[in-house]
């Protein structure tokens, strides 16, 4: 199986997940991008990066300083995954789209074709993640709030 390029919807699906786990167990301070990195096993700066737009979109909120970090803005229940994937992926294509020479009569018609299927495999995953809420993430996930003391600080 080919290796995914863009890793910016599962980065910010794990870190909602981490963040509505750590409200959960009652945890009352932010959580650093550090320790978010720690979790994903990515970059603390691509952590920000993933966050920064969900902010904006009013599902997480940052606070500055040295005791800052990230938290939940929303209610679990209330942010389904569809969101999250039109913040990040936007209008974006799905499939990542090439431009084929058009003097090819295959290249020509090509792009038409694959547009549109691009149109309608994003208007398909919409659609699945429409019906998957945050709150369903951290079920499927097994969370106990036994398991997750450890995210108080």
């Amino acid at each position: 199986m080919a290796t995914p390029t863009n890793t910016r919807f599962a980065v910010a699906v794990h870190v909602l997940t981490y963040l509505a786990a750590s409200a959960a167990v009652g945890r009352t301070t932010p959580v650093s991008s550090d320790e978010l990195a720690g979790s994903t096993d990515v970059n603390p700066v691509h952590v920000r990066k993933v966050l920064g737009p969900l902010r904006t979109a009013g599902l997480v909120r940052s606070r500055p300083g040295a005791h800052g970090g990230w938290e939940l803005d929303a209610e679990p229940g209330a942010v389904n995954l569809a969101q999250v994937w039109q913040v990040l992926q936007g209008d974006d294509p799905v499939l990542g789209i090439h431009g084929p020479n058009p003097a090819c009569p295959v290249g020509a018609s090509i792009q038409g074709v694959l547009t549109d299927l691009d149109r309608r495999v994003a208007k398909a995953v919409l659609a699945e993640l429409e019906g998957i809420s945050l709150s369903d993430v951290l079920d499927d996930s097994g969370f106990d709030p036994a398991d997750y003391a450890g995210l108080l600080p």
